[in-house]
């Protein structure tokens, strides 16, 4: 039961309230005193009878204006308003008293450590910390705010120390302790991109394997330049993103960057979406090209584009000019392309499905961003920042990744690439179930077998059916590449006719 007074300030108006609750044998738990006119006093519950005859008695007591019940005390309040705030928190704190004992700890300090936090309280900061000395710092005559990087374990972190100062009764300072607040190298960096404000292009892109090294370099040399640019790779590859960066790190950063699904456009809207609308001389509509003068435009997905479509787009990239749909007047257009694909658009030129004279046009610059399973050494590191990434965003503690959770993650084949890791890290995330580490069960992954794709974790089928499976998708990848059957044959170590007979019983042709 808890108890809003609003009073006076006298003398001894407390102890006339205590006399009465006394009188009823009911005991004081906590009493809250604001300089606002209030009295705040909580005691154990009392039934309704007893508490209809205590608030007219607690009225009547000189310099109360009126009594009623509320759900909290002001201290409980504060109190639970800062433990969901160190609980939010992405950034390790310790409270720590004047001789660096940990005093209060949040739940991402728990997990940075790795231990309970019965286990943490009451022992030495040091303990853990490495790099710097807490309690020597609090012993020395004036304490000043301090940051330093430190250790804990194999990890380093910026720390940053404030002292605690209470005031005495002569308005002097007392030292009390310290709160000490952990960031790590990356959480720093973003902090200091978003306080500049700035567009840091390629610095988003995370990058720790050669391999996409190799790649950041072409693609950092290639963004200065203004030509058309085609950037190849799987789905999921980060091919948008590399694409946003060119534009950042290029001349025209200060205009605007317009996406284009290509495969979301019908052909009937492709034309009016991509270069405008105009009826009876009026402009209904102005498109993608005219709308990112100055900027660029990234088309995903170029191999989707319609017939009619490839031929405007051909257009623009030979002149510099296109019309709009239902005007004869040339416009010139201010733009670079960046186009994207998944698909082998050499292969859709001798098909006829794609125009070879386009895509001539636009693979003047190209580059081809790796698959994740041809960059393992980036699975982790990407795995903590979208941990961290989406901890932040749903307000909850960072957890480790366990060792098994580990060891999956670096072996599964990733065929989603890392828009399939970023969206598992995310459902697991979402789902947090209050474990401090991350495991294979709450990523559920589907099981999947390169070659052959998901599998059931039961799976139906004989080994010679698999096999025939495994058999049948290989050629079909390389025949395109090998395109007879002699060719084939000396790749795979086989004689010509064993291969002719496959080809037939798969019914594989080069059309394929």
């Amino acid at each position: 039961m808890r108890l809003e007074v609003c009073c006076l300030d006298r003398v001894g108006l407390a102890k006339d309230i205590l006399m009465i609750l006394e009188g009823y044998g009911i005991n004081l738990l906590a009493i809250d005193a604001s300089n606002q006119g209030f009295l705040y006093l909580q005691f154990a519950e009392v039934n309704f009878d007893t508490l209809s005859e205590l608030l007219p008695l607690i009225r009547k007591v000189e310099g109360v204006h009126d009594v009623r019940t509320v759900s909290f005390m002001p201290s409980e309040q504060e109190h639970y308003a800062l433990k969901t705030l160190l609980k939010t928190l992405p950034d390790s704190v310790f409270s720590i008293d004047v001789k660096g004992r940990v005093r209060i700890v949040n739940e991402s300090a728990t997990m940075t450590i790795g231990m309970n936090e019965h286990e943490i309280l009451d022992e030495s900061l040091n303990h853990w910390v490495q790099g710097f000395n807490f309690s020597r710092w609090l012993s020395e005559s004036l304490v000043l705010a301090q940051a330093t990087r430190v250790n804990i374990g194999q990890n380093e972190y910026l720390a940053e120390m404030l002292p605690i100062y209470l005031p005495d009764e002569n308005d002097k300072s007392i030292l009390a302790g310290a709160v000490v607040s952990l960031k790590s190298p990356a959480r720093v960096g973003k902090q200091f991109n978003a306080l500049q404000n700035q567009t840091v292009g390629f610095e988003n892109v995370l990058v720790t394997s050669d391999k996409m090294k190799e790649v950041l370099v072409q693609a950092r040399r290639m963004a200065q330049l203004d030509a058309p640019l085609l950037i190849t790779g799987e789905t999921g590859t980060g091919k948008e993103l590399m694409a946003r960066a060119c534009h950042d790190a290029s001349m025209r950063r200060e205009y605007p960057f317009i996406a284009i699904n290509c495969a979301a456009l019908p052909d009937s809207a492709a034309e009016e979406e991509l270069f405008g609308y105009v009826r009876n001389g009026e402009i209904i509509k102005r498109g993608f090209f005219e709308e990112g003068k100055g900027g660029t435009v990234f088309l995903d997905e170029i191999a989707e584009m319609s017939k009619t479509a490839q031929v405007k787009l051909l257009r623009l990239l030979q002149d510099g000019t296109f019309r709009r749909l239902g005007e004869d007047q040339e416009v010139r257009a201010d733009v670079r392309i960046i186009c994207s694909t998944q698909k082998n658009l050499a292969e859709l030129c001798q098909t006829g499905d794609f125009r070879e004279d386009l895509y001539y046009r636009i693979h003047v610059l190209s580059f081809h961003l790796p698959s994740l399973r041809e960059r393992k050494m980036d699975v982790i590191p990407l795995t903590e920042m979208f941990l961290e990434h989406y901890s932040q965003q749903l307000s909850i503690p960072i957890r480790r990744i366990s060792a098994q959770c580990r060891e999956h993650l670096l072996n599964y084949a990733w065929p989603g690439n890392v828009r399939q890791l970023k969206n598992a890290i995310f459902r697991a995330v979402s789902m947090w179930d209050g474990s401090a580490e991350l495991t294979v069960e709450q990523l559920k992954l589907p099981s999947y077998a390169e070659g052959f794709g998901y599998f059931d974790h039961q799976f139906e089928g004989s080994l010679d059916q698999a096999m025939k499976q495994f058999e049948a998708s290989l050629l079909r990848r390389l025949y395109p590449a090998y395109p007879s059957t002699r060719q084939l044959a000396k790749k795979l170590g086989v004689s010509h006719t064993a291969i002719a007979n496959k080809l037939r019983e798969y019914k594989i042709s080069k059309q394929k």
